[in-house]
């Protein structure tokens, strides 16, 4: 992965960086909070040492016990605001965060994308609905963003995954938190071929109050919020708000009229807005607005093939279109060298990846039946 100017990796021991990580990580907890007044600052000066003077903060404060650490362990980069890496659509807002931290690819920030929200007690239709569309989305080279949550969120996360797309999962939690906690290995499959993204400093727990927060960013990281299913108090109408004052395109899945999980979504119908029948109206809509679309082969056709087992699955969607040494990928996999050995062997042997002389391994074709 390449280095993205201007942002900051706590594993670099460069003077330089360490200064800068450390005055960025403390306007974090002072402002994560009060991102208005970051802004406002920011709005200034993209010098740190200068917000925390005018924060009235003691200038190379030493970090919060055991932070670098847990940026190093986590592989977590962190992404200032006035940076490179950062978001311009997430920029645009008057309580932009003054930092990400990110683990996983921080280039997809600034990708294509559409977030995929709804209920955490999802019926059977809203689980299904969210996997078609998010399928759909992912073949079509979009990032899907969602918040990692249990329901509508899962089951867009997964199904992007398996169809060897690229998602985000924004968390409500600090970098190395899992919320809940039963989606440890689904927050490791989206690290290792998307993005966990936070905005709350490491060690920060889940609190009910953060998540409208985290919401403004699922929204502002998209061309387009799909709401899939919603209680009329559900959290994921939060975003679609947050969408419609950042001019976001918002689309809902109609439900039955009698059912309480759809009574958001019908409420957003009526407010006006998109109807969500089927992904591929939804795909040419988002092409009439300009959001690029990749040509079928954007994700790997191998990946969409029947028979392959849940390791092989993770190694196509890792690789896509990028190469990747054995080690490297092992990385990005989370699983150790050895670990790889038989489902590689079982792709190379089909035809579907194969080795060039540079050590690299990448795609080729899908596996024939």
């Amino acid at each position: 992965m390449t280095d993205i100017p201007g942002c900051l990796r706590a594993s670099d021991a460069r003077p330089s960086v360490c200064t800068a990580l450390r005055d960025w990580l403390e306007i974090q907890r002072r402002c994560v909070f009060e991102p208005q007044r970051a802004r406002r600052l920011l709005d200034k000066t993209l010098d740190p040492r200068r917000i925390l003077a005018e924060l009235g903060t003691r200038v190379g404060r030493p970090a919060a016990s055991g932070e670098f650490e847990t940026l190093v362990r986590t592989g977590t980069l962190a992404v200032p605001f006035g940076s490179a890496g950062y978001p311009e659509r997430l920029a645009r807002l008057t309580d932009a965060p003054p930092l990400l931290l990110v683990q996983g690819d921080p280039e997809l920030l600034c990708a294509p994308a559409v977030a995929i929200v709804g209920a955490r007690a999802a019926t059977a239709y809203g689980c299904a609905t969210a996997q078609r569309f998010a399928t759909a989305l992912a073949r079509a080279g979009l990032v899907v963003v969602s918040g990692l949550a249990a329901g509508v969120d899962a089951a867009a996360h997964t199904a992007v995954l398996d169809a060897g797309g690229r998602t985000i999962a924004v968390l409500a939690c600090g970098p190395e938190r899992v919320y809940p906690l039963r989606h440890r290995d689904l927050s490791r499959r989206v690290a290792g071929s998307g993005a966990l993204v936070t905005e709350f400093p490491v060690g920060t727990p889940p609190r009910p109050a953060h998540f409208p927060l985290r919401n403004r960013i699922i929204s502002a990281l998209t061309r387009a919020v799909l709401v899939v299913e919603a209680r009329v108090r559900s959290g994921s109408l939060v975003t679609a708000r947050h969408a419609a004052n950042q001019g976001v395109d918002v689309w809902a899945v109609p439900g039955p009229v009698d059912s309480p999980a759809s009574a958001g979504t019908n409420q957003l119908l009526r407010d006006g807005a998109y109807v969500a029948h089927d992904p591929d109206e939804m795909l040419e809509a988002l092409a009439r607005d300009g959001v690029p679309l990749a040509h079928p082969g954007a994700v790997p056709a191998a990946a969409e093939a029947s028979g392959l087992s849940g390791p092989e699955r993770r190694i196509l969607a890792a690789l896509g279109d990028a190469p990747q040494t054995r080690d490297a990928l092992a990385r990005v996999l989370g699983l150790p060298p050895e670990g790889l050995a038989q489902p590689l062997l079982e792709l190379e042997l089909a035809g579907v990846v194969v080795e060039d002389r540079d050590g690299r391994l990448r795609v080729v074709s899908p596996p024939q039946d």
